[in-house]
């Protein structure tokens, strides 16, 4: 019904919070919707394509700190978190799908994990109950926002400069159940 959501905000979160991304790697059996988003930041922006089903192995062949911007719909493990951050550079930002947050095992595994790597850690919802994840080295995704770019962008339908900070607002039960686990 709102097939166009999930593609807008799992690109353009990470990409409007990030400063200059320029290299993106988007891990997923499916790009299509994932490039036509990126398309949107015209030639300036290098877009990789790794396939979800072989995750591990396609980020082993990119080379170390050459990526700003991931955007991964694989299922992600220790191996392949550790992976996104070594091809991440010092600043990079990763934006990913993760379990529902009623799944809390799950998430505190896959935070865990992350934290191992990522200053921040933050889930951000969608228009419905499904909330995807970002996990930056260095950028917040609301305070850094990169405002020009975010109100720049032609022919989005329901991402924009509102829409990206409202997205990280959780309700009180999140915050407390998730609490020492988000990094914000």
């Amino acid at each position: 019904m709102r097939e166009f959501i999930t593609p807008e905000m799992i690109v353009h979160v990470p990409m409007c919070t990030q400063k200059e991304p320029q290299n993106v790697l988007i891990v997923t059996d499916a790009p299509d919707a994932l490039q036509a988003e990126l398309a949107r930041y015209g030639s300036d922006v290098v877009v990789m394509h790794a396939p979800a089903a072989s995750a591990l192995e396609a980020l082993r062949d990119i080379a170390d700190g050459s990526i700003e911007v991931v955007v991964c719909e694989a299922d992600v493990d220790a191996a392949v978190a550790g992976h996104i951050n070594r091809v991440l550079t010092e600043d990079g930002v990763v934006s990913m799908r993760h379990p529902s947050l009623d799944e809390v095992q799950a998430n505190t595994v896959l935070m865990g994990v992350l934290g191992n790597y990522f200053k921040i850690i933050m889930p951000y919802r969608l228009w419905n109950e499904e909330t995807l994840l970002l996990a930056s080295k260095g950028n917040h995704p609301t305070a850094d926002i990169n405002l020009h770019r975010a109100d720049m962008l032609d022919g989005v339908q329901y991402y924009n400069s509102d829409i990206h900070p409202a997205a990280f607002a959780m309700p009180g039960y999140v915050r407390k159940t998730y609490l020492g686990i988000i990094r914000n």
